[in-house]
């Protein structure tokens, strides 16, 4: 599948897969952040994307990126297909829980991409639903 991506900082390196059969692709910081304790901050991702009608781009954190003591603000970015403009740089916004500061550097890989199937609901309202009613949060372990 053909992308049309757009660099800031051609220094930094192009989104890239890092193993055979990964889901995301990661995305690194365009500048140095530091991130003041109990304070969020938004990082630059370098990148402004065009995703193939019918897909999106979904943001997400590196699975380690809790090690630094932040994580990503919202839990996940959704970037839309019409967000694609030439100075539409994606950037994650990210919360230093910690009581120190937390330095994100130039190049740093700190977010990761996926490419994702978007499908539109077709609602059908009704008056009940079908199934067994479950319960709230933690139903299957009781």
């Amino acid at each position: 599948m053909g992308i049309k991506i757009k660099r800031f900082d051609k220094e930094i390196p192009l989104p890239a897969y890092k193993t055979e059969n990964a889901a995301g692709f990661d995305l690194y910081a365009r500048i140095g952040v530091e991130i003041p304790p109990k304070e969020y901050a938004y990082i630059p991702l370098n990148v402004a994307v065009e995703t193939p009608p019918g897909y999106f781009l979904l943001l997400v954190a590196r699975s380690s990126t809790h090690k630094k003591g932040i994580w990503m603000a919202n839990g996940i970015g959704i970037g839309d297909p019409d967000f694609s403009g030439d100075g539409d740089e994606y950037s994650a916004v990210y919360y230093n829980f910690t009581d120190k500061p937390v330095m994100v550097e130039k190049g740093e890989r700190i977010a990761q991409g996926l490419i994702v199937k978007r499908e539109f609901a077709q609602w059908e309202e009704v008056d009940a639903m079908p199934n067994k009613t479950r319960g709230g949060w933690g139903t299957t372990g009781k």
